[in-house]
């Protein structure tokens, strides 16, 4: 038997009971890391259960573990980037093989959170190879990877940020103003966002939409679908980031009012924010860099728009390997590309960008050009 991660009522209810001794050991201004790491150990039983899912945790961890230790140890030894890329291609297989599985005869081969915590191990492999991680303990590695509050539904948290915090000492005050008190506000925020809001909007909106496609389904569907996946994943990231505020580890937010965005490139600073991030700083970035010094383009702008492409396809195939997912990351990327364009060349934005009529009017545009991407990704209407 096995519960759905914050969207189970039973569930929530177990997770109250596991938050009661981490919460007591924070007022007594203990570590509440061990306690953690039992706790998520429990967790992952619940949310996996003892069934196929869990041999295949089972053995993603042996996995991660063998790969991020042993290139802990190559990596002292050689900086080939031929090594690094085999390693990085070895810690990577494992969401490789989940995406392509379902594709085969053998059908989907993977668990519930694959995809997070497979991030979280090749940022570890990346990070060793650019020397900001000297030395990597199993124990804390495996806490990290497997924290159960963002197993499922993320947000991606960074493993340097993790251990600092982990070994951090809170004092009882600090950890009621800064931890307890805001972990529960985003608990509480996250039952109005999934348990009422998205409900409400699935119940009573999406629900109702004829399934046979016109014109007017179509645009309600764009508009209630994008409505409902904003309240339903901030609900579920709301629950995981302040489940982990009663844990002592402040994860990062994943979602900051994305539809008040003035352009696509500020929405993908607002929507799943690490995953935005963690894409930016692992593919944009480097590939911007390393065309600048190979000098593959002639100018920056150009790589810019060719690692935006290539960031938001490699993001949409995440995903999955269905068209509307490969759809959706081509029009990210263009859409991005556009935006750039149409910002470094347009006179009229430039000359009107900071008036509070135009902030409007970019608002309400980039929520219609956001809400239209997130029709394709439904794939509703495939």
């Amino acid at each position: 038997m096995t519960f759905s991660q914050y969207g189970d009522y039973f569930y929530l209810y177990i997770l109250l009971l596991t938050m009661i001794p981490a919460i007591i050991l924070g007022l007594r201004e203990k570590s509440i890391k061990y306690y953690g790491m039992i706790a998520t150990i429990f967790m992952i039983f619940l949310i996996v259960g003892v069934n196929v899912s869990l041999k295949f945790l089972i053995a993603f961890t042996v996995m991660e573990v063998a790969v991020i230790k042993g290139y802990e140890y190559v990596r002292k030894k050689t900086d080939s980037k031929l090594i690094y890329r085999l390693f990085l291609l070895a810690s990577m297989s494992p969401i490789i093989i989940n995406k392509i599985s379902p594709l085969t005869s053998f059908g989907a081969i993977g668990f519930i959170g694959i995809s997070y915590l497979n991030f979280r191990a090749i940022q570890m492999v990346i990070e060793i190879y650019d020397g900001a991680i000297k030395e990597v303990k199993i124990s804390t590695m495996l806490y990290f990877i497997l924290f159960f509050p963002t197993l499922s539904s993320g947000p991606i948290d960074r493993s340097r940020r993790f251990e600092k915090e982990l070994d951090k000492k809170i004092p009882r005050d600090e950890y009621i103003n800064d931890y307890l008190i805001p972990g529960f506000k985003k608990i509480f925020m996250g039952i109005g966002y999934k348990f009422v809001i998205a409900f409400m909007i699935n119940i009573f909106l999406m629900s109702r939409i004829p399934s046979k496609p016109s014109f007017t389904s179509v645009i309600c569907y764009m508009y209630t679908y994008s409505l409902y996946l904003f309240f339903d994943f901030g609900g579920y990231s709301l629950f995981a980031v302040g489940t982990s505020y009663i844990f002592g580890i402040q994860a990062p937010d994943n979602f900051n009012k994305p539809f008040l965005s003035k352009d696509m490139k500020e929405f993908w600073t607002r929507w799943h924010i690490s995953l935005s991030r963690w894409f930016g700083d692992y593919i944009f970035s480097r590939f911007v860099i390393a065309s600048m010094r190979k000098k593959r383009f002639k100018k920056r702008a150009t790589a810019s728009h060719v690692a935006q492409m290539i960031t938001m396809l490699v993001m949409g195939a995440w995903h999955g390997l269905t068209w509307y997912y490969i759809a959706y990351g081509v029009y990210q990327g263009g859409v991005l590309v556009l935006t750039d364009i149409y910002q470094k060349k347009s006179k009229f934005y430039k000359k009107h960008k900071k008036e509070k009529w135009f902030e409007i009017v970019q608002i309400v545009v980039t929520f219609h050009i956001a809400c239209f991407g997130l029709l394709i990704f439904s794939g509703h209407y495939a």
